[in-house]
């Protein structure tokens, strides 16, 4: 079983390279925005309470990330691995994860970062804004709000996954096909 933690500042592409790498690894992708998007679209209690903390660009409780993501990963008892994308965001969330994947003889296999300007970022997240419907992608003061939220919390998981061994950093900035190949690379080395 392959576990990989996708992570990097909002709109580095992680949903897109996701996309490529679940159906090449055959993994699982559990993203937390997209089951935040699905809760709040059906107006389930998870998803009212999510939407007052994304509404304001922040993050949204370690306890309620956490017991979501549980369950996500338990309807899937047979798979290859998973992506996550997304989770963890923390250091507590890392542990909580470990330790959820350990009670099952599990293990993250590696965490990779898609590293990109924050100026581009803040670019692509205006355009997708455009589109998407997305709130948190209209605004500017609420997109840096979300990198400082990434600054201030998810950043020191390079440290946590660092110590571990399992911490690589991939450029996000190129073609679409160019960064998949780069991932590609990583995961091939670890498999």
């Amino acid at each position: 079983m392959i576990n990989i933690v996708l992570f990097g500042k909002p709109g580095a592409g992680k949903g897109t390279q996701a996309e490529f790498l679940k159906t090449k690894y055959n993994l699982i992708h559990l993203s937390t925005g997209d089951i935040f998007r699905f809760n709040i679209k059906e107006n389930t209690d998870l998803g009212k309470l999510a939407k007052t903390y994304m509404d304001k660009g922040d993050l949204v409780p370690d306890e309620v990330t956490i017991k979501m993501l549980e369950s996500e990963c338990n309807q899937y008892p047979n798979s290859s691995g998973f992506l996550f994308d997304g989770f963890p965001r923390t250091i507590s969330q890392a542990q909580a994860l470990d330790a959820f994947l350990n009670s099952k003889n599990e293990e993250i296999s590696a965490t990779i970062a898609l590293e990109a300007d924050d100026e581009i970022l803040v670019k692509r997240l205006l355009e997708r804004g455009k589109t998407s419907g997305r709130v948190d992608d209209q605004d500017e003061e609420k997109i840096r709000n979300r990198y400082q939220e990434y600054n201030e919390k998810t950043a020191p998981l390079m440290d946590y996954y660092k110590a571990q061994g399992k911490f690589y950093s991939v450029d996000g900035i190129g073609s679409i096909n160019e960064i998949t190949e780069r991932l590609s690379l990583v995961i091939d080395k670890i498999k």
